[in-house]
């Protein structure tokens, strides 16, 4: 299986054909990210799948903060072309989890956390470290967060 940042490059040289120009500069800008982390750090390493996603996840929030201090700027066109560079990359994230999905999710964490003796408060740290890797890119952590909260009769 092609990695995401080889699916990355060849949808970039099919954007360039097609002169599709907010594909162009957003993979663009997502690939020097990806190559900006492999290089980071004391030696150069490729990045595994959940790096690849999280570093798209960084992306994409990125795009969504600067389309709304856009549109509270009054700049509407500003915003518009940042929410299609959002678009862009949520073609290569998985698909986001419904609310129904993360409810059963946290459920089945609750009660696994239960079941290990650990309840309310005590249990957040431990049921967060059993989604963190079922939920990567697919969820907000502060949804994440704020729904095992409730399950956990925290807030």
């Amino acid at each position: 299986m092609a990695s995401l940042k080889d699916t990355m490059q060849s949808d970039l040289t099919s954007a360039m054909r097609s002169h599709d120009e907010v594909t162009v500069r957003t993979l663009r800008m997502v690939l020097t990210s990806i190559t900006a982390a492999q290089v980071a750090g004391k030696s150069a390493h490729e990045l595994t799948a959940d790096e690849e996603v999280a570093l798209l996840s960084t992306e994409l929030k990125r795009r969504q903060e600067a389309a709304a201090a856009f549109a509270a700027a009054d700049r509407p066109e500003l915003a518009a072309g940042e929410e299609q560079e959002a678009d862009v990359i949520r073609r290569y994230l998985p698909a986001p989890l419904s609310p129904d999905e993360v409810s059963a999710l946290v459920a089945a964490a609750v009660a696994e956390a239960a079941a290990a003796g650990q309840t309310g408060g005590r249990a957040m740290g431990t049921v967060m470290k059993t989604l963190k890797p079922q939920t990567s890119g697919r969820v907000d952590g502060g949804e994440l967060a704020a729904a095992v909260k409730s399950a956990l009769g925290m807030g």
